[in-house]
């Protein structure tokens, strides 16, 4: 016999799977743990969003450029690294507080900020050391 909607029921048929009837067995079960995976999956995503927006911040701060200019100059240098947005935007809030910068990163993020200086007045150079992002050490 064989129950329509079962989980990995889509796998084998090549039909889309769907959820058993609430008066199936295991059907509340099963619910309940698509809704925490769901839910596990939004928190993620709400994290994810919260560290490029603070990232996207530093950009701005640091470039003296748009939040849309500082969007486009994260997105940037993730395509010119290969490097995933989110970590990315980890690296540059970790930047922020230690000054630590992976070259390639470095260099992508300084080009990009080169592009997207406003008209007329260039990026602030980014210093990058021990002390953090702006600061000379003296």
């Amino acid at each position: 016999m064989r129950t329509e909607g079962r989980p990995g029921d889509s796998e084998r048929d090549g039909t889309r799977a769907v959820p058993p009837p609430a008066n199936v067995p295991g059907a509340e079960t099963d619910r309940v743990f698509a809704l925490e995976v769901e839910v596990a999956q939004l928190k993620e995503a709400v994290t994810s969003h919260a560290v490029v927006d603070q990232a996207i911040g530093s950009v701005v701060a640091l470039g003296r450029v748009t939040p849309d200019q500082g969007w486009t100059v994260l997105r940037e240098v993730s395509q010119h690294t290969n490097v995933k947005l989110r970590q990315v935007a980890e690296m540059i809030l970790l930047w922020a507080r230690t000054g630590d910068l992976p070259a390639e990163v470095r260099a992508a993020l300084e080009e990009a900020l080169r592009r997207h200086a406003p008209p007329g007045r260039p990026a602030a150079r980014p210093r990058f050391n021990a002390a953090g992002p702006g600061h000379s050490g003296h």
